[in-house]
């Protein structure tokens, strides 16, 4: 008990509590005894020497550095506490006035019987900085359970989702989405896709790095999101369970553990399925023909329903070889099936305001894959801290089929007249070869340098089948164009230096380069190969913190990156759901090349932490949208043009007003300028404007077995070079029951439980197009959630193990809304 109420006073120490009047320092690193890695988060007091008074405290960073400052001249004590750990005294601290004391290395040791008294534990924020990255401990929120990891982004500071599920950072869909640290195929297919098939529950924090150091690919010009999902670090069995059952969802998810001795196992499985979601879709569009001046217009309207089923299962195993040499084995398996149907699809077709004709139709599009990622990891660590070695291998492949079917109907009867189909099968196959290692070298200096092989291939075979009665007998087209096998393989080879130093007191520089070679193969199984240049890049980065006495923190970064076109913007499969409305890739897309800088700053004021921070992003080869028009046809396709340069700011609070209430505020506000700088006048176009989303978080404990959760965002319209997409917002409600001393969960939420549904317009309006497409989404919903913890308590420490980072490919921005989806 007594180490129950030490544990407390720490961790309100470590916030609330007055330092002193004096001028002198106290620093030092937390490391484990076994593994020689960072103790992050332990609670640090310092105690008079003589009397044991408390003096001050704080908590130590997540890489378990701390500073206490505006101490007094005297002889102190330091006395650590984290669970796992026994407590650690550092006695006879002699400090005189003005000076920094650094205490260096301090080793913690793994203490099982501590574990069996202690059950507090100190809860991160919502939200935290760090030198290169933002951190948004989603574990804290209970508002995105039950949900997928789409639910989860909407909540993550500077990211940004569409009504698609497209996923940006600070307006750029330009981002490479990790798990863990490591590539995924079906992230290279199709981000929103992905974000589906990843339960929220599973999700531990997600990292936005938007100043990524040498070490990570060049790839990712808005930056990396990085999933943390929850490990299990539980000594013998443990079992996780949740499930939710709502209007338009449920969903089950178990995630079990067993870890004894040197060994870890996971296993784990989670099914979700949504249906009910209704909405409408309407488009209007106008082509002027650029030689006769005649106007086509063709008006469409349908109603859509959308469902899904998605499952993801993992088996892991983590092997303690000895102290200082451990093997991790990762498997995932994955599948996803998300049919969407439109029914009574209507379209009217116009020549200079004369009706020419008039379709009705019902679609149906299918949505399925399945993917594997396999994983295996080798780490040595060092006798001194920091030092390690890791090779690091995987293999990833994601198999997608993506079809549609139009079935034309009689206007009178109902009956089917004929009709269309597209059968698009692809594979993205991944494999990586990785090789990083780090040593200190002198005092506060770090020196990490390794190499790595991509090896990827891609292929995407495509047909056109046509039906000329109601019968339905399809007979293929063999129009290469629209039946065609297309297959691209790339090899991305690159090493790395980076550097890591403290110059001055408080100073924290981190500097490095990185060079890849990129070379490209790419044919078509009927027709010539596409012509691809291989191409070398050489990227820098620069972080440079400044970390105050009082904690607050001054981050200054730079970094340039490259962008490689996915499978999204290169697939030559001609996508006519809507006949009039199509979208095609473009195989010979070039990468673009973006520099950003940033400067950020962080404060606290007692229980109130506030982070600002502005930015700039130039890039040069966009890739972008492109719609032309063509008769009474709009088509999209992708095409490298002109520049894009963004900037703006970011600001986000976490504030406790009053005890047992968490509040959370974030805006993103940034000014967008497009432009193809194309010279001719009839295909030029720029667009330019402000671009925001704000976010709110709010938790009341009501007592220890009741809380309150709520949550709101809002996205404004997104500037397109041709145009915008509209905004939308969403909100969340959620009332909890906690029991079995917090081990399990029962609640029941709303989702915009106000609102029937809400619009988002695409709107397009550039030399001979003009064009207006609304999508109507009915998302409200109220669900049951439960979940339950089976487990003891952790008795040493895991091993941090090492992952891999495919920080690439550019992702479809979803911008495409008229297609109908």
């Amino acid at each position: 008990m007594n180490k129950l109420l030490l544990l407390y006073f720490l961790l309100i120490a470590s916030l609330t509590a007055k330092a002193g009047d004096g001028k002198s320092i106290i620093t030092g690193t937390l490391v484990d005894s076994a593994s020689r890695q960072p103790v992050g988060y332990a609670s640090v007091a310092v105690l008079e020497q003589a009397t044991g008074k408390p003096v001050s405290g704080v908590m130590a960073d997540g890489n378990g550095l701390f500073t206490i400052g505006r101490l007094a001249a005297g002889t102190y004590r330091l006395k650590i506490t984290f669970i796992g750990y026994a407590d650690k005294v550092v006695p006879n601290l002699q400090m005189a006035e003005g000076a920094t004391l650094k205490v260096g290395a301090i080793v913690m040791s793994a203490n099982a019987k501590a574990l069996s008294e202690v059950r507090i534990t100190a809860k991160k924020a919502l939200i935290e900085e760090k030198i290169d990255r933002t951190v948004y401990n989603a574990e804290n929120d209970l508002t995105a359970r039950g949900g997928d990891a789409t639910d989860v982004m909407k909540r993550v500071p500077m990211v940004s989702v569409d009504l698609d599920g497209n996923v940006s950072v600070r307006g750029s869909s330009n981002i490479k989405v990790l798990i863990n640290g490591k590539p995924s195929a079906m992230m290279s297919a199709s981000v929103s896709d992905a974000l589906k098939q990843i339960p929220s529950d599973l999700i531990k924090s997600v990292e936005v790095i938007t100043s990524p150091s040498a070490k990570y690919d060049a790839e990712g010009s808005g930056g990396i999101l990085n999933i943390i999902l929850k490990q299990n670090n539980l000594e013998g069995l443990s079992l996780n369970i949740n499930t939710t059952a709502g209007t338009r969802g449920s969903g089950l998810g178990l995630n079990g553990g067993y870890k004894v001795g040197k060994f870890n196992f996971s296993l784990g499985g989670f099914g979700r399925a949504s249906y009910n979601t209704p909405g409408d879709f309407t488009n209007s569009q106008t082509v002027t023909s650029l030689t006769s001046n005649d106007v086509s217009l063709t008006t469409q309207s349908a109603r859509t329903k959308n469902s899904g089923l998605m499952g993801r299962y993992n088996f892991g195993v983590d092997y303690d070889i000895n102290d200082h040499n451990s093997l991790s084995l990762g498997l995932v398996l994955g599948a996803n099936n998300r049919p969407v149907q439109q029914n009574d699809f209507f379209t009217q077709s116009y020549l200079n305001d004369v009706l020419t004709g008039s379709t009705l139709q019902n679609n149906k599009i299918t949505n399925n894959s399945n993917q594997i990622d396999a994983t295996l990891t080798y780490t040595h660590t060092g006798n001194t801290p920091q030092r390690e070695f890791s090779f690091l291998t995987a293999f990833s492949q994601n198999n997608r089929n993506y079809n549609f079917e139009n079935i034309f109907l009689n206007q009178t009867d109902g009956s089917v007249t004929n009709g269309l189909k597209n059968l698009n099968n692809s594979v993205n196959k991944e494999f990586t070869l990785e090789a990083d290692y780090q040593t200190p070298t002198f005092k506060n200096q770090l020196l990490e340098f390794g190499a790595k092989d991509i090896i990827r291939t891609v292929s995407s075979d495509y047909a056109y089948y046509s039906a000329s009665d109601g019968s339905l007998n399809y007979q293929p087209l063999t129009s290469a164009s629209l039946s065609n096998s297309f297959n691209y393989k790339q090899n991305v080879a690159s090493t790395y230096l980076s550097y890591t130093l403290s110059p001055f007191k408080n100073y924290t520089l981190k500097a490095g380069a990185r060079y890849e070679y990129t070379s490209i193969t790419a044919d078509f199984e009927t027709g010539s190969a596409v012509s691809i240049p291989n191409y070398g890049v050489l990227v820098p980065s620069l972080n440079l913190a400044r970390k105050f006495d009082n904690g607050d923190m001054l981050k200054l970064g730079y970094n340039r990156r490259i962008q490689r076109p996915s499978l999204e913007y290169l697939n030559p499969n001609v996508q006519a759901a809507n006949p009039l409305s199509i979208t095609v890739g473009n195989p010979a897309l070039q990468p673009e090349f973006t520099n950003n800088f940033e400067l950020a700053y962080s404060t606290h004021i007692k229980n109130n932490n506030f982070n600002i921070s502005a930015f700039m992003r130039n890039t040069n080869d966009a890739i972008q949208t492109i719609r032309t028009g063509s008769g009474d046809t709009v088509r999209t396709t992708y095409q490298n043009l002109g520049k894009q340069n963004a900037y703006g700011m970011s600001l986000s609070a976490n504030l406790s007003p009053i005890n047992k209430l968490n509040l959370n505020f974030g805006i993103d506000l940034y000014y967008l300028t497009l432009n193809n700088q194309n010279p001719d006048p009839t295909y030029y176009a720029s667009n330019h404007g402000w671009v925001y989303n704000y976010r709110m978080f709010g938790s009341y404990d009501l007592s220890d077995k009741y809380a309150i959760q709520a949550f709101a965002f809002h996205r404004s319209n997104q500037i397109q070079l041709q145009g915008y997409q509209g905004g939308f917002g969403v909100y969340n409600l959620s009332f909890n029951r906690y029991f079995a001393n917090k081990k399990g969960t029962i609640g029941i939420a709303g989702d915009n439980f106000l609102s029937k549904g809400y619009k988002i317009p695409t709107v397009v309006s550039s030399g001979n197009i003009s064009q207006t497409a609304m999508n109507v989404n009915y998302i409200r919903s109220f669900e049951i959630k439960l979940s339950y913890k089976i487990g003891g308590l952790t008795n040493k420490p895991s091993k941090p193990k090492k992952t891999i980072n495919n920080d690439d490919l550019k992702q479809d921005g979803g911008d495409n809304s008229s297609s109908g989806k």
